[in-house]
């Protein structure tokens, strides 16, 4: 069952989160509690040990290099900051039903693309499929943490599609 990220999930998605370090960053619980408040979109499947999304519009708070990086850059955004789906959980389209919600609920806010980040080194050939065939498109790069994490970022219009494929706006 997918739903909203309540207090009581908490220490189930901060468990899930912290066992995925490599691919996103530990948190704290009160680090983890600050970011589910002020997220534009948070949910969990399974109380949260089937996994959690959590992404952020362009005028929150949140403190982040690879947010700043898209909000020096787009006026109208959300930004993934983690998806995690544990690894029991994978293959059943989780990851594919919390974009689709995601996708709605931006777009039915007026939002026009969604970014995120994703790991190229260490690399995460998951990610990098998952993104790619939800039609994300690279749009930048950066090194971080020292030089020991290279991340390429990326974008996906939500302009609708017409009937040929094509977004609305390209030629």
């Amino acid at each position: 069952m997918i739903g909203p990220i309540e207090k009581r999930h908490l220490p189930t998605v901060l468990q899930l989160n912290n066992e995925h370090v490599v691919e996103t960053s530990a948190l704290t619980m009160d680090a983890l509690s600050a970011m589910a408040e002020e997220a534009f979109f948070a949910l969990q499947v399974d109380r949260g040990a089937g996994g959690f999304i959590l992404a952020f519009d362009r005028d929150a708070s949140y403190r982040s290099p690879n947010f700043a990086w898209f909000r020096e850059r787009y006026e109208s955004f959300v930004y993934i900051d983690r998806v995690i789906v544990a690894a029991d959980a994978r293959g059943r389209g989780h990851a594919r039903t919390l974009y689709g919600m995601l996708f709605e609920a931006a777009r039915d806010a007026g939002i026009e693309r969604i970014a995120c980040e994703v790991n190229v080194e260490p690399p995460n050939p998951a990610s990098w499929a998952l993104h790619a065939a939800m039609g994300f498109e690279p749009v930048g790069r950066a090194t971080l943490d020292g030089g020991r994490k290279t991340v390429s970022y990326m974008i996906r219009s939500l302009a609708p599609l017409l009937a040929d494929g094509v977004q609305s706006g390209e030629h």
